[in-house]
């Protein structure tokens, strides 16, 4: 029953395409107007589509071709923008998803020795790339950045040289290690993963580190050298002394002492992206003969960073500045003793031996510290404020929920404007 209804189907389904045919033969037939504007349409689909694949693929191979600069070809992956795209993408899979997953259940290993060697080896190879060996232009071993940039480069405006002089190919060459030294950079991932100190793999640390090689990629391939580079020597400075910081931090516990200045690394990294900012877009309101494009790229690059290592730096300086002056209030607190702005306080007394006023003294109870009264709801103390800032949201048994509400509320409020 069930095959005869599907024969008939089928019958009912053939009869409908064969309709409009002239002869009894299927294959000679005339199809109907409707399955012949289907066919029409899907042939038009598919070859607007085979268009614009076509059209990805000539662009594709006329940038690399036509546009890129022929002197840097057939150096190491210079080739195709895809190893590096690969290599990035593996390197953020590895760190955040494979590492930690492999040091899950190991202990963390000592590194010491490798990372003194490691950040002497960065610190050298970075002073190498900013340093010039030689003030000629025509020296052999003259490092490419400083050869151009503190010898005969414009910061005002500097196109690329793309000839074959012996000056242009080092600056090329120096592009060229600069790009390599980002997958070097990968080994301070690396190191972070077999230590297991996961909190230092922020998602700043991982996106700069990954996405540092393609954007040098772009750079080397199209551009090597000009005003471009200009970020490349301010990084290689900045790399000197971070590197030299690290290399000092792996020495050893008695030398913390020495290592004040670490935030001001973060401090530098945001004046340097800044630096950039105002180099690159000058570009956009004077002519010079260089590509807008890599204008924009350098610019917008070093905007995003900024706002990174900004964020970065509230997050790690300012609200540790924060929980350090909460805990030195507490153990202030803990010891029945506050100072306040006419002098300490100790179980409610002024030092001068006057009353606190305006609801403002404290009291112990059960060996506690607490708030016992407020400004008649009206604004809250300073007092107040800096006792629920030490962690102490109970207010005593004179203050009612609205008051600890209206307390938090403050609080939150000031530190969104703040």
């Amino acid at each position: 029953m069930v095959d005869r209804i599907k024969r008939e189907h089928r019958r009912k389904e053939y009869d409908a395409a064969t309709q409009y045919c002239t002869c009894g033969q299927i294959s000679r037939c005339k199809p109907s107007p409707e399955l012949l504007a289907q066919g029409t349409d899907k042939l038009l689909q598919k070859s607007k589509m085979a268009h614009l694949v076509s059209s990805i693929i000539d662009g594709y191979h006329d940038l690399m071709e036509n546009k890129s600069d022929p002197r840097v070809n057939d150096w190491f992956l210079m080739a195709s923008p895809f190893p590096t795209m690969f290599l990035c993408l593996g390197y953020v899979y590895f760190s955040k998803v494979v590492g930690p997953k492999l040091m899950e259940h190991r202990k963390p290993m000592d590194l010491r020795y490798v990372l003194i060697i490691y950040n002497l080896v960065q610190v050298i190879f970075s002073a190498w790339l900013f340093y010039e060996v030689s003030s000629s232009r025509s020296a052999p071993y003259t490092s490419c950045l400083c050869s151009g940039w503190m010898t005969h480069y414009s910061y005002r405006c500097q196109p690329v040289d793309y000839s074959f002089s012996p000056t242009a190919l080092r600056m090329a060459k120096g592009c060229w290690w600069y790009y390599i030294s980002k997958f070097i950079e990968f080994l301070d991932t690396i190191f972070f993963v077999l230590r297991k100190k996961n909190d230092h793999l922020s998602n700043l640390h991982v996106i700069h580190h990954g996405v540092m090689p393609m954007s040098v990629w772009f750079g080397v391939k199209f551009t090597p050298g000009g005003h471009s580079s200009f970020f490349g020597l301010l990084n290689t400075f900045v790399h000197v002394i971070m590197y030299s910081y690290y290399l000092l931090a792996a020495l050893g516990p008695q030398l913390q002492k020495y290592l004040w200045w670490k935030k001001y690394l973060t401090v530098l990294q945001m004046v340097q992206f800044v630096l950039v900012m105002v180099h690159a877009f000058q570009l956009l309101f004077i002519d010079c003969n260089y590509p807008r494009a890599f204008v924009w790229w350098i610019g917008m690059h070093a905007i995003m960073f900024y706002f990174l290592f900004s964020d970065f730096y509230k997050q790690a300086y300012k609200k540790k500045a924060l929980a350090a002056e909460r805990k030195r209030l507490a153990d202030q607190l803990a010891n029945g003793k506050v100072n306040s702005s006419s002098g300490p306080v100790t179980n409610g007394y002024l030092s001068n031996g006057h009353h606190l006023k305006n609801g403002d003294a404290t009291y112990h109870q059960a060996g506690k510290p607490t708030i016992a009264s407020f400004l008649n709801g009206s604004a809250l103390s300073q007092r107040t404020v800096e006792l629920v800032r030490a962690g102490y949201s109970s207010l005593g048994s004179a203050a009612t929920l609205r008051h600890q509400s209206r307390v938090h509320s403050l609080l939150a409020e000031e530190d969104r404007q703040s």
